[in-house]
């Protein structure tokens, strides 16, 4: 466990003698001595891995190198994890990062190269108990549901292709991690609730979208049997309401059970699905923006209360 300290505020108040103030920077030194001398490796081997695939640029290149630098940065995790943790999970990052890319853009995007891609991020999280790889495996999987982005000039998008079902499975996962987190230790409960918390953020996400067109259930249709004519719409009102009535539900729970994170979450998206539809109704007049500025800052407001009263009263 790491702790930040203000070592010369703790000695003026008294909290800490001198000779503890000395102990603890002799020893942050040296901590700060291995971990500049990991990162400074691991910047070397980022330009390596760089300079080799500019040289050889195809994904094979990529696939290769990825396997070897995981296989690297796992075998410094299992044999130092202590003076070469950094190190090693730069190397399995990087690795697995290296290696997803490689298969998928070799496989042109498929549906079962992001599906490898969730199950291999997934365990070298694992391994490496690295929040980032699990964050990584999740969104590879939303990639299977169609879920992406993209960037063109100065613009930004998101796209969800089956909200629906992005809602259901994301749910299901972010529920099922939760009950996990419950039940294994504080490095693993750490990963569990990072997949909890990133498939929370795609479920919003997927409601966020479905709140302004609706959703056509193309899969679930041709399942069926329907013809592109008969496909099940979902009108984007039941979305709607539907988004805000889980919000508010989810919100309550948190605060009954101090997760904090939850609550800011549900009130960020409350507000974003608020300005949705408080602008796709209004649009842009300067009334519109105004109301909208001042219900801004009443829910930032009402945020940093709540923080700073979860703050000074733990449970």
């Amino acid at each position: 466990m790491k702790v930040v300290l203000d070592l010369s505020q703790l000695l003026e108040d008294g909290e800490i003698t001198q000779a503890e103030a000395d102990k603890l920077k002799r020893l942050s030194v040296k901590s700060t001595g291995s971990l500049a001398f990991n990162i400074l490796i691991g910047f070397g081997v980022i330009a390596v891995a760089l300079g080799a695939i500019l040289i050889v640029p195809d994904a094979i290149t990529g696939i290769l190198l990825g396997a070897i630098i995981l296989a690297f940065g796992l075998v410094l995790l299992h044999y130092s994890p202590v003076e070469w943790g950094v190190l090693g999970n730069i190397c399995v990052i990087l690795g697995a990062l290296g290696l997803g890319g490689g298969v998928v853009y070799m496989t042109q995007g498929s549906i079962w190269a992001f599906l490898g891609c969730a199950v291999g991020f997934a365990a070298a999280a694992i391994v490496a108990r690295s929040g980032l790889l699990m964050a990584l495996s999740i969104l590879a999987l939303s990639s299977v549901l169609g879920a992406r982005t993209g960037y063109f000039h100065a613009s930004y998008f998101l796209g969800i292709k089956e909200p629906t079902l992005t809602i259901i499975v994301f749910s299901l996962i972010a529920l099922a991690a939760y009950q996990v987190s419950l039940f294994v230790g504080a490095a693993y409960e750490r990963l569990a609730l990072m997949a909890a918390r990133v498939s929370i953020l795609l479920v919003n996400f997927g409601f966020w979208i479905a709140s302004l067109w609706g959703d056509r259930l193309e899969q679930v249709s041709s399942l069926l049997g329907r013809t592109k004519e008969s496909i099940i719409f979902i009108p984007r009102l039941y979305f709607v309401i539907g988004w805000a009535l889980a919000l508010i539900a989810f919100a309550v729970w948190a605060m009954r059970n101090d997760r904090r994170w939850v609550v800011n979450v549900c009130t960020v998206f409350g507000a974003i699905h608020f300005y949705t539809q408080f602008f796709e109704r209004l649009g842009p007049n300067p009334l519109a923006i105004l109301l909208g500025g001042v219900t801004a800052l009443g829910i930032a407001i009402g945020i940093w209360q709540f923080n700073k009263k979860a703050v000074a009263n733990p449970s």
